[in-house]
């Protein structure tokens, strides 16, 4: 499903105009991008946790330059699905 999709059934299901539904859209993923850049967590009940995760500093080899770098510790976005919604997609999924 693509953020167009998204705009079209939030369309269809609320009878809100297409493009106030893609400005609200639009607005709250850049809300949730630059609570993360911040490097404040975002928690939505019932759907689940948008959060900022450090990776450590690790070892890395090139393998065709024989080399070793080291990667330094950084920031990563991650996203943590609430248990409800783990249930739920469980339930409905069939494995093909």
């Amino acid at each position: 499903m693509t953020k167009a999709d998204i705009v079209n059934e939030i369309s269809k299901n609320t009878g809100i105009e297409k493009v106030t539904v893609q400005k609200t859209v639009e607005a709250m993923m850049e809300t949730v991008k630059s609570s993360l850049e911040k490097g404040n967590n975002v928690y939505l009940r019932g759907f689940g946790s948008f959060i900022v995760k450090k990776r450590a500093q690790k070892t890395a080899r090139n393998i065709s330059k024989q080399t070793t770098i080291i990667i330094p510790e950084h920031y990563i976005p991650s996203f943590k699905p609430s248990k409800s919604f783990v249930t739920k997609v469980k339930e409905n999924v069939k494995v093909k």
